[in-house]
């Protein structure tokens, strides 16, 4: 694998849905290919997306490599019929038809369709930080249903007994749901699009650029904020998606806070940084990465007790302090892989434990009612 087709390979997702706006604004030809169904085991799990167009090649992955350069091959003749299908790849067997001991050991279902306007109010939902459904037909014995009909949450013209039963179902997780109709059964997969959380690291130290760097990589949107207007912050913080210069009073002024927002305190600074806290203690976030040392949050919590500020038991279960997981190391990035992990681990409702110790799947699996 070359290093482009690497990068291609492991962009964020929203990298992907930006490549996918590309091309809808540029009205080019492309094929993107969805993850619709899973059974067994798999890289990665309903609505993993990959986008294949002449000029662009291909873009992001739905297994480890495993079907990539077949889906591209397939992306031809999908673009010159002009019509969506599903194709079944069955990596459980001994016969090892799509790669070499692959070891996704599952048996996948693969959307494959011509990029079109349909998918546009959802990718517009998505730059706009709003969580969207897409609900698409995958398979079809009833009359009047076709593989490829669509409806999103502001758009569609599905049957009124399918999108009552798609809206019945419920969906946290993408999967594939049988709609059972007057006319015959319809399989939708109901693809929940979900916009990146938003990571806001607060100081302006050498330390937060690594920081910045594998957030961005691993999908959140990143905020940087700078106390008494750090010079040349911007220059400094060139990937962020946004630099804040404010104060530690003025936090929670300057920048929106809710319950989709991940926190890192980091300015090293004390008093800077209990005020960045007691503001903070007042939003949604659910998370609070305090650096430092545990000793240095109980001098924190000793200074609001004496200023007759009360923290609740429930609102100190949202700070972590040390911030980051057990992974040993101190060098820049080592602390940065320790900090990101655990943010992601709260975002996913994960302990961030050693994944041999589970007694669970790797992925979320969504199950049917």
């Amino acid at each position: 694998m070359t290093e482009t087709e690497r990068s291609e390979w492991s962009v964020p997702e929203r990298e992907l849905m930006a490549h996918v706006r590309d091309r809808l604004d540029a009205d080019e030809p492309a094929m993107v290919a969805t993850v619709v169904d899973v059974e067994g085991s798999a890289y990665r799990r309903p609505g993993a997306k990959m986008v294949v167009s002449p000029s662009k090649g291909g873009v992001g992955a739905i297994t480890a490599g495993c079907l990539e350069s077949e889906v591209r091959q397939l992306a031809e003749q999908v673009l010159d019929d002009g019509e969506p299908t599903v194709k079944t790849f069955d990596l459980t067997g001994d016969d090892d038809v799509w790669g070499f001991g692959v070891g996704c050991n599952g048996i996948i279902d693969v959307l494959l369709e011509p990029l079109d306007e349909s998918i546009r109010p959802a990718v517009e939902a998505y730059e706009r930080g709003e969580e969207t459904t897409v609900a698409t037909v995958v398979a079809s014995d009833a009359d009047g249903v076709s593989v490829g009909d669509r409806a999103t949450d502001e758009s569609g013209d599905f049957p009124d007994e399918v999108e009552a039963a798609i809206r019945a179902a419920d969906v946290e997780k993408s999967r594939t749901v049988d709609v059972e109709t007057d006319a015959g059964t319809v399989s939708v997969f109901v693809d929940r699009i979900v916009p990146p959380a938003e990571l806001v690291v607060v100081g302006s130290g050498h330390d937060v650029s690594p920081i910045v760097d594998l957030a961005l990589n691993v999908d959140f949107r990143v905020t940087v904020v700078t106390f008494r207007g750090a010079d040349g912050a911007k220059e400094r913080f060139p990937d962020a998606d946004r630099v804040v210069a404010t104060s530690p009073r003025s936090l929670a002024d300057d920048v929106t806070f809710d319950a989709n927002t991940y926190v890192v305190v980091m300015s090293h600074n004390f008093i800077d940084d209990r005020l960045a806290l007691e503001s903070l203690l007042e939003t949604d976030v659910p998370y609070i990465g305090m650096m430092g040392p545990k000793e240095r949050f109980e001098e924190m919590l000793e200074a609001f007790e004496e200023e007759g500020v009360e923290i609740p038991a429930a609102d100190r279960e949202n700070v972590y302090t040390p911030v980051g997981l057990d992974l040993g190391g101190g060098a820049p990035y080592q602390v940065a892989h320790s900090v990101v992990g655990e943010a992601l681990a709260v975002r996913n409702g994960r302990s961030g434990s050693h994944l041999r110790e589970g007694t669970k799947s790797v992925h979320d699996r969504a199950t049917a009612e």
